[in-house]
């Protein structure tokens, strides 16, 4: 289907959204079963002391649930990467709070409730002590992996709000062991979906719906302990929740929901009115849809401010393609956690509020709003996070306008698209296995407007997350590792630069071979991008040497510190190649990709740049090449340092007269760019570049560089793509500064980033 095909959700008014082929959509009013009694009596005469102490038992509640699920469940995917969520919502499944755990996933939990209400309150009812188990991705699961198990809490006879949990599940089935699957032709491979089935009744487990989904997974043992972790934290909170209102009475507890609620949307609110209206965009580029695939797949996520409405969009994003898609319900989700963390941080994970006046209109039948029976099984590591990361720029961009809610700006992070190794095979003690390296959660974070992003920081999409120990992932798994270490020059380069990211690498240990697939995306193009002049942050990278002499040098006592110190045959692996083996004396390394930077980087503090040569984040070659400064004996060359990043800025300066404009600043856009009345200005010198309205770009002096400019660690993208993406630079023609930086395929037109409506 060609791009003119496509048409927005909102446009689609013919289409039945029920999540059978297309994706489930909550109409504004639920059609729900009139024998089903809902809880809606609320006192808002709260005092200080009781509304606080019922907030935070709630929270409490909340954190303590995806805790017992943590402890419980034997995967490290729950116990290292924190792939889980829980939320309580209100009986018509507005949020309360979401966990600090894997934040998509609550995002897509309150579709799941509203289907349950719409679909489920008749036929088979919902009842006191029922669970309902749902891994559908067109009514409201990320991908199959993600199974939620809903439990409705009633207070006598009338219901009085949801506990949910969401949490990958080990292996549900298709045709990979683990369940990505990288060479799906659609979601009829993937493993069995579950729209929501009641799997508890009266709080005992239905054994014919469990042995239903069990016998779906290569390991049904895992899966079986993974739901009881699932059913015991719903249980715990739900017995937790119906404390509070016996203490404190229904109408009281269901009160401060309420306020939390109301609370969260009166300080977005004023948020807005802080804000211009008007139209932020951000672009970027997904590989390889499916073994075989040398396209790039375009991404583009708008933002649209009308008052205190925000409307997000998807217009331009590329159609459905191969394995690598996402649905509605995993496009939304993913957008939440940016919403949750740039808009709605100070609400302690409390977006319902805000969410009141959001609306998501994607246009279907694209790679992140993708129709049935399209492939999703690796969404959240492709489709959805390269969702996620545009929308953190395209919200910067838009609060950057207000000197306050400036300072809550995060560059794209690490890891924006994962590179999944998928490894199988015997394991140790002869049992076959199936797994994802977890190692890539360590991400980076990305550069603050104030300040330096953070090294090896984790997932913003995942705040408490951790890198599982080296031991750990050892004692699970027949692998052993050569190193573990933060990669110099890997993040963005920027006034304030980007977290750096971290190589594992390692090789088969008491198992004559593993198997491997590899689901990646981002290691030609850069999907980090920076922000406001900041650079890209590294790509990922695969490095795979076989018949290496590691094993000589390890009888030998050496110590192996990077895998190109070793003699063996280089092996360049494709972004989607699939079943290939790694021997005792294959040696594999995964790279994930670092943090964008913020800010141009001729403007980083030389002080900040002697530092960070010193402590190998940055190399001397690239302080002088890319951020200007140059050593000597160890220390800044000012009258150098001075002289060259001036030449640098003099190098795009227009020969001729620019025009400046007389007007005071009107609204501050980003670092370098100012509206002045009804003109977008460079802010250091004031030349004009553009009329309000038109394209500020276009005002500019543009410049193309090879996209292995931006960063020392990104390597030839002829390797895996045919497209030939390029570094885009636009700079000052007055002064030469450099106002803002894309990443683009050559042939696609400057972006039109931001554009104040009238």
């Amino acid at each position: 289907m060609s791009d003119a095909e496509l048409k927005r959700i909102s446009e689609l008014t013919d289409h039945t959204f029920d999540g059978i082929t297309n994706p489930y959509v909550p109409p504004k009013t639920l059609d729900i079963a009139r024998s089903l009694k809902l809880h809606s009596e609320y006192d808002m005469d709260l005092d200080p002391v009781t509304f606080e102490v019922v907030r935070h038992g709630m929270w409490n509640i909340n954190e303590e649930h995806g805790g017992t699920i943590q402890r419980i469940s034997g995967s490290p995917v729950a116990m290292y990467a924190l792939d889980l969520n829980p939320t309580i919502m209100t009986e018509d499944a507005e949020f309360v709070y979401v966990g600090p755990f894997m934040q998509y996933m609550s995002g897509v939990a309150d579709t799941q409730v509203k289907w349950i209400l719409e679909n489920r309150s008749d036929n088979p009812g919902i009842a006191d002590g029922d669970m309902f188990l749902a891994n559908d991705p067109w009514v409201g699961a990320a991908h199959q992996q993600d199974v939620m198990l809903i439990c409705p809490v009633f207070w006598e006879d009338q219901l009085f709000a949801w506990i949910t949990n969401c949490l990958h599940q080990y292996d549900i089935g298709g045709i990979t062991p683990g369940s990505f699957c990288p060479s799906a032709r659609d979601s009829f491979d993937e493993g069995i979906m579950l729209p929501p089935v009641k799997i508890l009744e009266g709080m005992k487990i239905r054994r014919d719906i469990e042995d239903l989904y069990l016998r779906s997974s290569r390991k049904p043992d895992m899966v079986a302990l993974d739901f009881r972790a699932q059913m015991a934290g719903n249980m715990n909170a739900r017995k937790r929740l119906l404390g509070l209102i016996d203490r404190y009475g229904p109408k009281t507890v269901k009160g401060v929901m309420r306020k939390i609620i109301d609370d969260g949307e009166k300080t977005y609110l004023d948020k807005m009115t802080r804000l211009p209206d008007g139209v932020w965009q951000d672009r970027t580029y997904v590989e390889c849809s499916q073994p075989g695939d040398r396209s790039t797949h375009r991404v583009v996520l708008t933002v649209r401010k009308e008052g205190h409405k925000l409307t997000f969009e998807n217009d331009g994003t590329a159609p459905q393609s191969g394995a690598m898609n996402a649905t509605y319900s995993g496009w939304r989700g993913s957008v939440i956690v940016a919403i949750n963390q740039l808009l709605c941080w100070d609400q302690n994970f409390a977006p319902g509020g805000a969410l009141r006046h959001i609306t998501f209109d994607p246009t279907l039948g694209t790679l992140n709003c993708a129709k049935h029976p399209a492939s999703v099984s690796t969404a959240p590591i492709q489709a959805m996070e390269i969702s996620l990361y545009p929308a953190y720029n395209a919200i910067s961009k838009m609060i950057y306008a207000d000197p306050v809610m400036r300072q809550d700006i995060i560059c794209i992070g690490g890891t924006s698209q994962w590179p999944a190794t998928i490894f199988r095979g015997t394991d140790q003690w002869g049992e076959k296995f199936g797994y994802i390296l977890v190692d890539p959660i360590g991400g980076a974070i990305g550069a603050f407007s104030t300040g330096d992003g953070i090294s090896t920081g984790g997932q913003a999409r995942t705040p408490i997350c951790k890198m599982p120990n080296v031991e750990h992932t050892e004692q699970d798994f027949p692998v052993l590792f050569l190193y573990r270490k933060e990669m110099p020059n890997s993040g963005g380069a920027g006034k304030f630069r980007g977290g750096l990211s971290a190589e594992s690498c390692f090789i088969p240990h008491n198992t004559n071979q593993i198997i491997h697939d590899t689901l990646s995306s981002g290691n030609a193009t850069p999907t980090a991008t920076g922000m406001m002049g900041g650079y890209p942050g590294a790509t990922n990278g695969y490095r795979f040497k076989r018949s290496s002499d590691v094993l000589g040098r390890m009888r030998d006592r050496e110590l192996v510190e990077d895998i190109d110190d070793l003699n063996g045959e280089s092996v360049t692996l494709g972004l989607r190649q699939i079943e290939f083996l790694q021997k005792p004396d294959d040696v594999y390394a995964v790279l994930c990709s670092a943090a964008g930077g913020f800010g141009d980087p001729l403007d980083r503090d030389p002080h900040s740049v002697c530092s960070d040569v010193a402590q190998y984040s940055v190399t001397a070659r690239a302080a002088e090449e890319i951020y200007g400064v140059v050593l000597t004996d160890d220390a800044v060359d000012w009258s150098a340092t001075e002289a060259l990043r001036e030449e640098r800025r003099m190098r795009h300066r227009q020969s001729g007269q620019t025009a400046c404009s007389k007007e005071p600043v009107t609204l501050q856009l980003t670092e370098k760019l100012t509206l002045r009345g009804r003109q977008y200005c460079c802010a250091k010198c004031s030349a004009v570049l553009a009329k309000k309205g038109d394209n500020y770009k276009d005002g500019c002096v543009c410049e193309d560089q090879p996209v292995s400019s931006s960063n020392p660690l990104i390597g030839d993208p002829a390797r895996f793509i045919d497209d030939v993406p390029v570094f885009r630079q636009f700079f000052c023609p007055g002064c030469g500064v450099l106002i803002e930086n894309e990443v683009a395929v050559q042939t696609d037109p400057y972006l039109m980033d931001l554009n104040l409506a009238n």
